[in-house]
Formats: structure tokens, C-alpha cells, sequence
């Protein structure tokens, strides 16, 4: 599915009759991609979730523009919730460090918020997992899977997903 450029599969056991309906029988196996992401700014958190709402992701261009590339909030644990905001406090950066102003709504996800955005010098690398790129060219399902280190932020290149 993944080589066909498929969203996923849909499979079930092989023992189990066809049943029209969700009965649980049924599994959803997605083709996700997987790449690094700058860390360009936080939101605050809603409800009980403390310390981060979701990070806000960036790329740089092949021209060297920083690009918006959209937000993860899933897959971060409260105890990574707690570093990440340690380790983010100190980079809060008083300017947006975007070449572009994210787009403040999206048919995917909640609407941006900018007046709940903590805005951060770019240093910190991030690997996501995602589904893919929307038509206006934000990420779509992202996970968080965890920081990079061992990159310096300035080697997190990409060309444009979207002539």
C-alpha cells in the first residue's frame, strides 16, 4: 500500500467472517512518513494537559527561508511534556521566527491561535511521524516521536512539498 502511495490497508484475521459494520474486527494499517522538524514556538496547554499544548513545527528552504510546516501535540508524554518545556523556556524568543506567518486556520486541526503562541529561536530538532502534507502545505497527523540532538537545527533542509 505504502509503495502505491496508499493512505494504509484495511486487513482482518483470516479466521474471522466478513461483518458489515465496525465490530472491532477490522484493522486500519497507515503508510506514515517519518523526518525531522525544527521546534519554532509552543502553544499553551488546554484542560488537564500542563506545561506544552503542541509544538510548532518548521523546515528551512532550499534559499534558507524558515517555513511553517504545522503543529504535534500527540505521542508527547507528561513527562517529555515537562522537559520539552524546560528545555524551551530558556529559547522563547520575544519575534516570530518564521520568514512566513502560519496560516491561522486549516481544514485539518483546531484553528491557530498566535495570542497562545511562545515563540522560540530555532535550535531544537524534533522527529515526527505524519500521514502526509496537506494541498496548503502543513503537516497532516503528526506524532511526536521524540528530540534530535545529534543535528544541528540549520541542517533540517527540505524543498517545498508543493510546487
Amino acid at each position: 500500500a505504502c509503495r502505491l502511495a496508499l493512505e494504509g490497508a484495511i486487513s482482518k484475521r483470516i479466521d474471522s467472517a466478513y461483518a458489515s459494520g465496525n465490530r472491532g474486527l477490522w484493522v486500519k494499517s497507515k503508510c506514515l512518513n517519518r523526518e525531522e522538524f525544527i521546534v519554532v514556538g509552543w502553544t499553551d496547554p488546554t484542560g488537564s494537559r500542563p506545561h506544552i499544548g503542541s509544538l510548532l513545527l518548521g523546515y528551512y528552504t532550499d534559499d534558507g527561508r524558515l517555513m511553517y510546516a504545522g503543529r504535534a501535540g500527540t505521542g508527547i508524554t507528561v513527562a517529555e511534556l515537562k522537559r520539552l518545556a524546560r528545555r524551551l523556556g530558556p529559547l522563547q524568543a520575544a519575534r516570530m521566527p518564521l520568514d512566513v506567518p502560519p496560516p491561522r486556520e486549516s481544514r485539518f486541526g483546531s484553528p491557530l491561535e498566535l495570542s497562545r503562541v511562545h515563540w522560540v529561536r530555532p535550535e531544537v530538532v524534533v522527529e515526527v511521524t505524519y500521514l502526509t502534507w496537506t494541498e496548503d502545505n502543513l503537516l497532516r497527523q503528526v506524532s511526536y516521536q521524540g528530540e534530535r540532538q545529534d543535528k544541528p537545527a540549520r541542517q533540517v533542509v527540505r524543498s517545498p512539498p508543493h510546487p
